[in-house]
C-alpha cells in the first residue's frame, strides 16, 4: 500500500477536509498517476451531500483527474512514465457483460466500479477520487490526453465533456441538424462547443438573457431565454434535438414542446424530484424523450481525439485545494464561468 493525501467529507453533513490513505500498489496492468489537475462535477456535490442516496464516508470525491504516469505495472502496454493522462467516471466495470464487450463500460450490466463511491471489483476496498495527489487504475480505464491539451483545462473533458459527446453522437448531431443545449453551465457550454464543431446549427435555451454573449462566444448561433413565456411559442417545434443539462426542476413538457416531428430529449442533468411527463407531449410529435449517460472508454478517448482536433477544452476556473467548500456553494449558485478545477499543486 502507498500513502496518500487528498480532501475527504466524513459524513454528508460535514465539509471537506485533509484527509490520509491507502492507495493500493500498482498490479502487473495497473499505472499509477501523479494527480496535477482534477475538475470539480455538480454530481461530486451530490454525493458527498447524499442528495442521491447510498453515499459511503469518508469519501474522496473527484472524476475529472488529469495528471502524469509515474508508476507502470509489468504488464502495461498502453502507457510509460511521464504520459500525460486522464481518468473519468470509470475504473473498472465486469468486462464480459454485452454491454461491456460493446465498449459501452458506463452501463456494465453489473454496474460499473466507480472513481469514487464504489468498490473495488474484489470489494477489497472503498475507491477514492482525485481531490488526492494520486491515483493508481487498471490500464485500460485510463485515457491519454493530447498533447496540445493544457492538463487544467482538458480535465472537465473527462466527465463534462463525454457526457455532451456521447449523446451529441449518439443521436447524429452534424450539418442540417438543429440542436438545442438547455443550461449553459459546466456541462451546457462543453455541449455548445462540441455541437458547433460538428456543424449543427446549435441555440441555447438559458433562464435568462445574461449568459447570451458567452453563447455565442463559444458557437451558439442563436440564443432564447426561457423565462420569457413567447419563447415557448416563438420555438414550438424547432428543434431536432434538445439535450437538456438542467439539475433544477423544470417542467418537460413545456421543453418537449420546442421538439420537432420525430426529435428527441435527451436528459443528462439529474433534478432532485421525478418529473412528470405527459402523454400528448410525446405523443402529438413522435417525440422521444431519451436519457444519457457518460461515455465508454473508447468514447471517451475519441471525444479527447476530438476535442483536440478542434482545439475544444473547457472554460475554467482554476482554485486551490482549500477553496474547495466555497467552491461547492458557487457552484449550487451557479456562479462559475464554467468549471472549476483543482491545482493539486496547492494540496
Amino acid at each position: 500500500m502507498t500513502h496518500a493525501k487528498g480532501y475527504a467529507a466524513q459524513s454528508a453533513k460535514t465539509p471537506l477536509e485533509p484527509f490520509s490513505f491507502e492507495r493500493r500498489e500498482p498490479k502487473p496492468n495497473d499505472v499509477a498517476i501523479d494527480i496535477k489537475f482534477c475538475g470539480v462535477c455538480h454530481s461530486d456535490i451530490h454525493q458527498v451531500r447524499d442528495e442521491w442516496g447510498g453515499s459511503a464516508f469518508p469519501m474522496v470525491p473527484g472524476h475529472e483527474i488529469a495528471g502524469i504516469v509515474s508508476r507502470v505495472g509489468s504488464k502495461v502496454t498502453k502507457f510509460k512514465v511521464g504520459d500525460a493522462v486522464g481518468v473519468g467516471c470509470i475504473v473498472d466495470s465486469c468486462r464480459h457483460c454485452a454491454h461491456c464487450e460493446r465498449d459501452l463500460e458506463q452501463y456494465c450490466k453489473e454496474g460499473m466500479t466507480g472513481t469514487y463511491n464504489s468498490r473495488e471489483r474484489d470489494d477489497s476496498a472503498a475507491t477514492q477520487g482525485g481531490y488526492s495527489d494520486h491515483v493508481v487504475v487498471d490500464e485500460n480505464y485510463v485515457l491519454r490526453i493530447p498533447g496540445n491539451l493544457s492538463l487544467d483545462k482538458a480535465a472537465p473533458l473527462l466527465c463534462a465533456g463525454i457526457t455532451l459527446y456521447s449523446p451529441l453522437m449518439h443521436w447524429k448531431a452534424g450539418p442540417g441538424k438543429k440542436v438545442a443545449i438547455l443550461g449553459l453551465g459546466g456541462l451546457g457550454h462543453m455541449g455548445v462547443k462540441i455541437a458547433h464543431a460538428l456543424g449543427a446549427e446549435v441555440t441555447v435555451l438559458s433562464h435568462s438573457n445574461k449568459k447570451q454573449e458567452d453563447a455565442r462566444r463559444l458557437g451558439a448561433d442563436h440564443f432564447h431565454a426561457t423565462s420569457d413565456p413567447a419563447t415557448f411559442q416563438k420555438l414550438a417545434g424547432s428543434f431536432d434535438l434538445i439535450i437538456n443539462t438542467v439539475s433544477a426542476d423544470i417542467d418537460w413538457n413545456q421543453y418537449l414542446s420546442l421538439v420537432n416531428l420525430d426529435g428527441s430529449m435527451v436528459v443528462v442533468g439529474v433534478p432532485e424530484k421525478p418529473n412528470a411527463v405527459g402523454s400528448f407531449s410525446l405523443i402529438m410529435g413522435r417525440r422521444s424523450l431519451a436519457g444519457s449517460g457518460i461515455g465508454g472508454i473508447r468514447e471517451t478517448q475519441e471525444m479527447l481525439d476530438f476535442c483536440s482536433k478542434h482545439n475544444i477544452t473547457s472554460d475554467i476556473e482554476i482554485i486551490p485545494m482549500s477553496k474547495i467548500n466555497e467552491a461547492y456553494e458557487r457552484v449550487t449558485k451557479s456562479d462559475v464561468r464554467y468549471r472549476f478545477v483543482i491545482d493539486m499543486a496547492t494540496l
